[in-house]
């Protein structure tokens, strides 16, 4: 390890500390010497010639951006060093989702994110907590779900702080509380499945708790309340106890009453706009163009409110600038946030990732919007690793610190930060871009989850592929992920796709042979697939299952795991069903096989694209009845 002397400002002594071992050089550099500066305004400076160097900092964590990058150019042989950034944005970094994914991060791996975002020079952090977090005096409240303690989210802030990262909490108090409302205990205070019972005084009563309890551990006083999505607003017992009244008056009513909450506890919040607009729309659509939002509906919003503009589906600058313009109405502010696409299943949709965000970020910058943020969200189970994100945080850092971002220095500074080659860990996405996937896979083709989930009898995109060639295609790239994890892999990232992509090699076009097979009475072909490739296959499965398994129980706490261990045991039942019935079948024991009668159809027009729902991927029948409780 490089011998590093800190000279001048100790603020950033203990955050030194927590990178160090992520600053390796070549022995040949030897020693250096680095005095750190704390400055006014808003500026890094990393200056300094033959092992003496100087780094000028407005932020702390801009001290560990300006670090990394002198021990990178030291890396490249570098030895007269001097770099001038000036950040674009205020507030830059991410929010995840631990909650809709079943997957609450454990402690040492949300800090291991932490120090790679120091390195990238991000300030803000966010765990999005739905219930994941310890309630006082509320048992049921992440009963039987993985949560954060109030100790452990203490500890988190205080490693945050020592980076000079903001950690802000990122809670609901309107809406997305499915899995806190389906217990009794909570019968009084919901409209329906998903939402609060506005107006009711119990209600306020819990939301002061939920804000309180999750700001109690953070130095920071700024909370995200959330408030999007509630798409029955007003039409369950709200409804009964109330009568008709519009959604916007309902959402008014219940914002004006938990922004007094907040001012009464010193907490500046912001919330997700996407409510207001959509009471803009006839259709209720957060981006409809040709419905502008009303004078009064803006006027009528809290003023110490900050509206987070979310968007993560557009590809042109004219867009955003736009709808940023709209946002200006509002009185609070706006902060913009964007999304990392991996949450759709296996690997990442890095084309869709950078196209929007290089032109969300832009019309930000054009449009003076200082706090930005990326979401990782965990939509259907998180299927995908923690670290695939790791990308996107870079890409957020360079946008902050240049006016536009350079595909090869972003390379070079993310295969730095992040500890991977680059274009292998862009190759990621490539599980999903199968052939006749547009360029950049615009459409978010989300095969890889597709193809593994859908039942091997009764595949319901079949019909999608019945005209591609997917087996070269996994074993192509099952070789490429296996040759970059022989390489640096720190996080397992290719030795993962490795096994799903020899996987898919067998099981993507398993039910499409199978049933061709079956209509052209191929029975050698049929016994060698119940014989042999279905036997496999089986081994492949549970290899990559236990290999998930051992990544999940190491980076993420425990429960929730259980809902892939029901998609890989249900693959893996199914796939004994399949080498069971083709056997029937040839021994002459049923006169058919009736799920390889069924014609395929189309499954929507979308086809393998956008469909992130295990319940329609996995089969046609109705896996469950209604998953909500009625008391």
């Amino acid at each position: 390890m490089m011998n590093i002397h800190l000279l001048g400002d100790t603020s950033i002594r203990e955050g030194f500390a927590e990178l160090q071992d992520l600053l390796d050089l070549p022995a040949k550099t030897g020693s250096i010497s680095v005095e750190a500066e704390k400055t006014a305004g808003s500026l890094l400076e990393v200056t300094g010639v033959s092992g003496t160097y100087k780094i000028r900092f407005s932020e702390k964590v801009f001290f560990f951006r300006g670090l990394g990058l002198l021990c990178q150019e030291l890396e490249k042989g570098g030895r007269d060093i001097a770099i001038t950034e000036i950040p674009r944005f205020t507030m830059d970094g991410a929010m995840y989702d631990v909650t809709q994914g079943n997957a609450v991060m454990r402690v040492p791996t949300v800090k291991e994110i932490l120090r790679r975002m120091a390195l990238m020079g991000l300030n803000l952090f966010m765990l999005y907590v739905e219930d994941s977090y310890d309630l006082k005096d509320n048992p049921y409240f992440g009963y039987m779900r993985s949560r954060y303690s109030q100790k452990e989210l203490k500890e988190l802030d205080d490693f945050a702080w020592s980076l000079g990262i903001e950690m802000v909490p990122c809670i609901q108090t309107l809406a997305h509380l499915i899995d806190v409302l389906k217990w009794e205990v909570y019968q009084d205070i919901r409209e329906d499945d998903d939402t609060l019972l506005v107006g009711e005084e119990k209600t306020y009563r819990f939301v002061e708790q939920m804000i309180t309890q999750s700001a109690a551990p953070f130095r920071t006083r700024r909370m995200h309340i959330g408030m999007d999505e509630a798409w029955e607003l007003g039409q369950g017992r709200y409804l009964l106890k109330n009568g008709y009244r519009s959604k916007f008056e309902i959402m008014h009513e219940h914002l004006t009453r938990v922004a007094e909450i907040c001012r009464k506890n010193n907490i500046r919040a912001m919330i997700w706009s996407d409510m207001y607009f959509r009471a803009a729309s006839p259709t209720g659509d957060y981006y409809d163009i040709a419905a502008p939002i009303p004078p009064e509906v803006s006027a009528a919003a809290p003023p110490d409110i900050q509206m987070v503009y979310w968007d993560y589906y557009h590809d042109t600058v004219d867009f955003y600038r736009e709808w940023l313009k709209r946002h200006g109405a509002f009185r609070g502010g706006t902060v913009f946030a964007g999304g990392m696409w991996n949450w759709t299943g296996f690997g990442m949709n890095w084309g869709k990732t950078v196209t929007n965000t290089n032109a969300a970020l832009r019309a930000c910058k054009e449009s003076g919007c200082k706090e930005v943020f990326m979401t990782v969200w965990g939509d259907d189970t998180t299927e995908s690793s923690v670290y695939t994100t790791l990308l996107g945080l870079q890409l957020y850092a360079e946008h902050n610190f240049h006016d536009e971002v350079d595909l090869a220095s972003f390379r070079e500074r993310a295969s730095f930060c992040t500890g991977m080659d680059c274009e292998n860990f862009e190759a990621l996405s490539r599980l999903n871009e199968i052939p006749g996937t547009e360029a950049g896979n615009p459409r978010n083709c989300n095969a890889a989850k597709i193809l593994l989930w859908q039942d091997p009898l009764a595949g319901l995109f079949d019909y999608e592929i019945s005209a591609l060639e997917l087996t070269s295609h996994y074993a192509r790239w099952a070789e490429h992920y296996e040759a970059a994890a022989a390489g640096k892999d720190p996080y397992g990232l290719f030795a993962f796709s490795a096994r799903t992509a020899r996987v898919l090699e067998l099981k993507a076009e398993l039910g499409k042979k199978t049933r061709a097979a079956y209509q052209a009475g191929d029975r050698a072909a049929l016994k060698n697939t119940a014989e042999k490739t279905i036997p496999e296959l089986l081994k492949r499965v549970e290899k990559l299952r236990r290999f998930n398994r051992d990544y999940w129980m190491a980076h993420i706490k425990p429960l929730g795991w259980e809902v892939l261990d029901l998609r890989y045991g249900t693959l893996i039942a199914r796939l004994d069903t399949a080498a069971y019935r083709i056997a029937f079948w040839l021994e002459g024991n049923i006169p058919v096989i009736e799920e390889l009668e069924e014609e395929r159809l189309p499954f929507s027009s979308r086809g393998l694209s956008e469909c992130n729902c295990y319940g329609r991927i996995a089969m046609s029948a109705r896996i469950s009845a209604n998953s909500s409780y009625r008391f």
